[in-house]
């Protein structure tokens, strides 16, 4: 579905008349060639990708952060300075499926960095009112009072705000791709659950019955005013016998998990999201609420605590299938 231009599509196309044909091109179109220069390519599901250059994002909406993480070379605090990472691709006009209910929440964007190192981010997580993780595309630094630019790793850095470690701030920012789940989980009737499937880059794909599930460590989790009990969704997706992870660093990091309810909803869940040491978000699979069953919901529901919308709480919960994203072209 087109979003109708916005204000970041009106400043891209009056600021930047040079590069008016990449920054303004045909909605949903593939992207655009890299103009000479450019600091970053932005291209997927869009309305309106672009090739920006340093300046160009300069002239968009800024915001400061100051952010703290573990890294191999000790504790690191850093006062960047960026435009939203979630504003940028809004602004772009993020194509979704009308049909589909929060079609956006199924989506991800792939930050790919000069080296080919890649990560994940749900636009669940990035939107403010689901995840609200107030990620930056940082060109800048705050030392001594004064914006300074980046590193020589490159002009540009996604950020993780939140996360323990650094493994999500992308250095040396090339490429944002935004892109569908790519999940097959089809819908089957939209009555209550009884088995979830579990399948993809996992070891030993399986299902799981209300017995399996409570037959794995519990966790509860109060989100408003009930009380979940259930299986840690990242507990769960191990006990599969791991994820089917790859060689390259962080490969953990450039996946996801796309759960399906009965009737055919979905929501994407980054793995860097969950991950331990990480975002280390705590979502599980619930089979309880308030200490009773789901009931007509299905025997167990994907609860996502600390979101501001429940709509990635997937209920009648059939299938979770785990993926890992394709690098960019």
């Amino acid at each position: 579905m087109r979003k109708p231009p916005g204000p970041l599509h009106a400043l891209l196309c009056a600021a930047f008349v040079p590069l008016l044909l990449s920054a303004c091109g045909a909605a949903g179109g593939a992207g655009p060639a890299t103009p000479a220069g450019h600091a970053l390519q932005v291209a997927g599901t869009l309305d309106r990708p672009a090739n920006l250059t340093l300046s160009q994002l300069q002239a968009l909406p800024a915001a400061t952060q100051t952010v703290t993480f573990a890294s191999g070379s000790g504790t690191q605090t850093h006062a960047y300075v960026g435009t939203p990472l979630w504003g940028l691709l809004d602004g772009m006009g993020i194509q979704a499926d009308p049909a589909a209910h929060n079609d956006v929440l199924a989506r991800y964007v792939l930050a790919t960095g000069a080296d080919g190192y890649r990560v994940v981010f749900s636009l669940g997580e990035l939107r403010p009112d689901f995840g609200n993780r107030a990620s930056l595309v940082a060109y800048g630094e705050m030392v001594n009072g004064a914006a300074a630019p980046l590193a020589a790793s490159g002009p540009l850095r996604a950020t993780a705000p939140g996360d323990g470690k650094g493994g999500r701030y992308v250095s040396g920012l090339l490429r944002l791709d935004v892109r569908a789940s790519g999940s097959t989980a089809a819908a089957s009737g939209g009555g209550p659950s009884a088995r979830i499937a579990v399948s993809g880059a996992v070891r030993q794909p399986r299902s799981f019955d209300l017995a399996a599930l409570k037959a794995l460590p519990a966790v509860t989790r109060t989100v408003g005013a009930n009380t979940y009990t259930g299986v840690s969704l990242w507990d769960l997706l191990n006990a599969t016998g791991g994820l089917a992870t790859g060689t390259a660093k962080n490969d953990v990091l450039a996946m996801y998990v796309v759960a399906t309810g009965s009737d055919g909803y979905k929501a994407l869940v980054a793995l860097g999201e969950i991950a331990p040491g990480f975002g280390n978000q705590p979502d599980l699979i619930a089979y309880e609420m308030n200490g009773a069953p789901l009931g007509p919901n299905g025997f167990a529901r994907l609860v996502i605590p600390g979101d501001g919308k429940p709509g990635r709480h997937v209920s009648r919960l059939v299938s979770l299938e785990v993926f890992a994203a394709p690098a960019a072209p």
